[in-house]
């Protein structure tokens, strides 16, 4: 894989508290193209920082606005024979609005100090919480879900969590993700 450029992705470990216990839930999304269970994520846009592209992508794979916390470990593997590299953050889920799809990419500018600009429109039309996502109100009417690339979002606890993602890479982010909470 020398010499090959390196694809950079970004994306979170989305999380919540429960309604129930007030214990984190972790949101893991289905992409039907590959049938595993994943961490949102996706690859940078032209100009697009890591951190900009995390926020970006859990609002198109989820519909769901979140805020960024403290950044993960990135994590390295093969795709296709050219290297992957993704960064991830914690980042809680918030009642609100993902930013729109389709809006234009601003300068590059460093991670560091980074604050998403996510707009609060308290009178956009919304629909009615259409992923079943309790404690996440008005979910936005986001057209891409479930869309080719992602058809399911599920709620779980750490645990189940760690066992319902696919690939070992993922659930090591579920061990890391409760150290970041914790600490």
């Amino acid at each position: 894989m020398a010499g090959k450029p390196v694809i950079r992705a970004a994306g979170c470990v989305l999380w919540r508290r429960s309604a129930r216990d007030g214990r984190p839930e972790i949101a893991l999304v289905h992409r039907p193209r590959y049938d595993d269970w994943s961490h949102p994520k996706g690859k940078l846009k032209r100009g697009e920082n890591a951190l900009r592209c995390a926020v970006r992508e859990v609002g198109e794979e989820t519909g769901v606005r979140c805020v960024p916390g403290p950044e993960l470990p990135t994590v390295r593997y093969p795709v296709k024979g050219r290297p992957k590299e993704v960064r991830y953050w914690a980042a809680e889920a918030v009642p609100g609005y993902p930013d729109e799809p389709g809006e234009p990419d601003e300068p590059d500018e460093p991670d560091d100090g980074f604050t998403p600009n996510i707009p609060n429109i308290p009178d956009a039309p919304s629909i009615p919480n259409i992923l079943n996502i309790p404690n996440v109100p008005n979910i936005p009417n986001v057209p891409n879900i479930p869309n080719d690339e992602v058809d399911q979002l599920v709620w779980l606890p750490p645990e189940e969590a760690r066992e319902r993602l696919t690939h070992a890479h993922d659930r090591a982010l579920v061990d890391a993700f409760l150290d970041a909470i914790t600490t």
